[in-house]
């Protein structure tokens, strides 16, 4: 797969781009695996379906994450700098659902490159899961990255 930026210059206010992902219990059991965090809302269904949440929940992380892989993959894509990110998490993200991550351009700073996103995770029902503010610094030369996409193997089951 080739990755193109978009470069500070081309960037322009309401640009935006997003992504669509369907949680799949793998997806919950890798990111456990990955950042250490065993909480049992994420892992445990007879815990889960005693919580406020009544099962297993995915980490708001995870679904932040996808905000992340946004902006260095597409907006601007290669070269970017995170500098910071506001979040809010504003309702549980389920195994099944379905998280569309939007990031949408609502300033230029033209003194120093830099970039601030809105950014919106929404579920099916079109309901706000995550949403925030980030601010990046943009590239300024053109890329054109040839990237592999990794593998792993996480099996999906939870205790």
């Amino acid at each position: 797969m080739i990755l193109e930026n978009i470069v500070f210059e081309e960037i322009e206010i309401g640009l935006n781009v997003s992504v669509a992902r369907t949680v799949k219990t793998s997806d919950v059991i890798g990111f456990a695996a990955l950042t250490g965090d065993y909480n049992p809302v994420h892992l445990n269904e007879e815990y889960a379906k005693n919580t406020r949440f009544h099962g297993v929940v995915a980490h708001g992380m995870w679904t932040a994450s996808h905000i992340s892989a946004l902006i260095g993959t597409q907006l601007p894509g290669p070269g970017s700098i995170y500098l910071s990110q506001e979040l809010k998490f504003v309702a549980p993200v389920m195994i099944g659902d379905v998280i569309t991550t939007k990031v949408t351009v609502i300033d230029k700073d033209f003194e120093h490159g830099f970039v601030t996103l809105d950014c919106q995770c929404t579920n099916q029902n079109k309901e706000e899961v995550v949403f925030g503010i980030a601010t990046i610094l943009a590239p300024k030369e053109k890329q054109f990255i040839e990237v592999i996409e990794p593998t792993v193997k996480v099996y999906d089951k939870i205790s």
